[in-house]
């Protein structure tokens, strides 16, 4: 039986039809303080869970929300099953060609679990046969019922140089 590729899973999906939840993934202190280091801002709310728990709105250190968005990529992976993001590549690239209408909703407490829901919201095609696909997607936190994230992600399929 041949599996359809990634690109003709996303061009045969309806729009509003859910493409897949990932696995749940932990958000450590340390993905949060390294994340801290790399961005080089030193907020306490996300570095400093003692300051967090005493200082902070939300009872200890949480993610920032640019590390939220950051895993919507392996997120995403885990969700249409390419945990390694190889097998898009064979058909064609996907490129990352933005987001729109981003929203931080909740907080992402240090240690929580968190996955992502994606569906296809749009899709077109424009004059050079590049497909353009929104997905629409939602980053959930374990035992919370408002999403951390949410928003429409453009993606570009940029087909094989012939």
């Amino acid at each position: 039986m041949l599996i359809p590729t990634t690109h003709e899973r996303l061009r045969r999906v309806e729009p509003g039809a859910l493409l897949g939840v990932s696995d749940w993934l932990v958000v450590t202190q340390r993905m949060i303080s390294e994340f801290g280091a790399t961005t080089k801002d030193p907020d306490p709310m996300h570095l400093d869970p003692e300051w967090a728990a005493k200082h902070g709105p939300f009872g200890g250190a949480i993610s920032y929300g640019f590390l939220t968005i950051s895993l919507l990529t392996t997120l995403f992976n885990s969700a249409i099953g390419d945990p390694a993001g190889r097998e898009r590549h064979s058909e064609g690239s996907y490129l990352n060609y933005g987001l729109d209408r981003v929203r931080l909703v909740a907080p992402v407490p240090a240690g929580a679990l968190v996955r992502g829901r994606f569906s296809v919201g749009d899709r077109r095609e424009d004059e050079r046969g590049r497909w353009i696909t929104t997905v629409d997607f939602a980053v959930e936190i374990e035992g919370q019922e408002r999403p951390a994230l949410v928003g429409q992600w453009l993606f570009m399929w940029v087909p094989p140089e012939a």
